[in-house]
């Protein structure tokens, strides 16, 4: 599985599910739709098994970036950056 920072698509319907959920606070409102900060989205890597604004959206429009292409050693390095956590 090759990890990847995550995006919202343009069909979200704002309903607030998901932003509660990231325990990077990379999810904020943008000009129309939700939006993920890839600098903090860790795909819930060092948190929980599975990345939990995917699994609480009701209309699945949370998809992989395929621009922003990152190892699960990545996705450590950078929870252990914006925690101060280090996960051996």
């Amino acid at each position: 599985h090759l990890f990847m920072a995550l995006f919202i698509e343009d069909s979200c319907i704002n309903c607030d599910m998901c932003e509660p959920e990231c325990p990077n606070e990379a999810i904020t409102m943008g000009e129309e739709v939700y939006e993920i900060d890839p600098s903090l989205c860790t795909e819930c890597v060092g948190h929980y098994d599975k990345p939990t604004c995917i699994s609480v959206c009701p209309i699945d429009c949370i998809a992989i970036d395929p621009a922003h292409k990152e190892s699960q050693d990545d996705l450590l390095v950078k929870y252990a950056q914006l925690t101060g956590k280090f996960v051996g």
